[in-house]
């Protein structure tokens, strides 16, 4: 089915921010080739970081039942977001799901709606529901970088483009209020500084209190700050940090908005964070990024931007229920890795901090994809 003619798409990625951000080259595919005006409808976890991607026109928010989100939404709203996907009269409508989730679901919606041409990965026969039905193979048989699925998906109807990267504006007026918060707590942007971010919504993906005050005491013996970054509702724990670390260290959750903290990465030497949007912000800003990642999807590395990833299994006990993850735990994540010692935080730190823009750190390492794939 030809899509030449969509001027109008709707891009659906109900999920969290770090996930809308993985998605801005897929995006800037289908701006390049259509020419289109790309509405995103995503979740209210990722409306904040939609002002920084420059390839999204417009944008509905909306909590869908079958995607973990913050917010729980009604009835009455899912009819209510029908109609006003159907007023708008898209074009098109390109679904984004990460290998374990069922786009059917998200299908329904764009097919009630009324919008003619619908994309989507799906494992099973869709029949109506999507006009343009790209058979999803991961992860029985390939897996690939987000990034590189979100592009493969809307090269299935002709879309593409020769820029890979993810990219963040960067709001460079807000450095001074930045600057003026930091200095106020008695931070010396003049020395030696860096973000840990501990904060995650997941139990899962949480990286011990007592690793992250040795490594980041570590850190303060080799001269450096220490700011402990995170959203207003992490503040407990950064305090927390804070207090347990002592002098040269810095609780600053919740004192930031988005854009104050989109230019705070921008500005960081290195950050350190567990695997979430932080991640992702530091690979669109250019920033070096040292990610304690839990093991619970390996498409989610840092994208084209120097990194270090430090692995550790997920406690059997948290581990999903869904059988797609379980099959990748089962193949790819069936030995068992420690958390990584804070001496492996401080030497990842070093070797971005000496060794900024090796081709090595450059480009996401995906057990089974071949590295020429990821990056073509």
């Amino acid at each position: 089915m030809n899509w030449l003619g969509c001027k109008n798409i709707l891009c659906i990625r109900p999920d969290n921010m770090g996930d809308l951000i993985m998605t801005v080259p897929a995006f800037r595919a289908l701006k390049d080739t259509f020419g289109a005006k790309i509405t995103v409808l995503t979740s209210s976890m990722a409306k904040g970081i939609i002002k920084n991607i420059a390839e999204i026109d417009d944008h509905i928010i909306f909590d869908l039942p079958w995607v973990k989100t913050e917010a729980q939404s009604k009835t009455d709203e899912f009819y209510e977001v029908v109609a006003q996907i159907k007023a708008r009269k898209f074009d098109a409508a390109v679904i984004f799901t990460v290998y374990s989730q069922n786009p059917l679901p998200t299908a329904m919606l764009a097919y009630l709606a009324g919008i003619p041409k619908i994309l989507a990965y799906s494992r099973e026969n869709p029949y109506q529901l999507l006009t343009n039905w790209v058979p999803d193979k991961e992860p029985y048989t390939q897996l690939k970088h987000q990034v590189t699925r979100d592009l493969e998906l809307v090269a299935a109807v002709g879309a593409t483009s020769k820029d890979h990267k993810l990219r963040l504006t960067v709001n460079e007026v807000c450095w001074q209020p930045v600057t003026d918060k930091l200095t106020g707590l008695g931070i010396d942007l003049n020395r030696p500084w860096l973000i840990l971010h501990a904060g995650v919504s997941e139990e899962k993906r949480r990286y011990p209190v007592k690793e992250w005050v040795a490594a980041a005491m570590q850190l303060i013996n080799e001269g450096h700050q220490v700011l402990f970054t995170g959203s207003a509702s992490e503040k407990q724990l950064t305090d927390e940090l804070e207090r347990l670390t002592g002098a040269g260290s810095f609780s600053i959750a919740g004192m930031l908005n988005i854009e104050e903290f989109v230019c705070l990465i921008k500005h960081a030497p290195v950050i350190v964070s567990v695997n979430t949007g932080t991640v992702h912000i530091a690979a669109a800003v250019g920033t070096p990024v040292v990610v304690l990642y839990a093991q619970t999807n390996p498409q989610h590395t840092p994208w084209m931007a120097p990194h270090k990833v430090l692995e550790f299994s997920v406690p059997n006990h948290l581990r999903s229920k869904n059988q797609v993850i379980a099959y990748v735990n089962k193949t790819i994540y069936n030995t068992h890795v420690a958390v990584p010692a804070a001496s492996k935080v401080m030497a990842a730190v070093n070797d971005l901090l000496n060794l900024p823009g090796s081709p090595a750190q450059l480009f996401p390492e995906i057990p089974g994809e071949n590295r020429a794939t990821a990056t073509s």
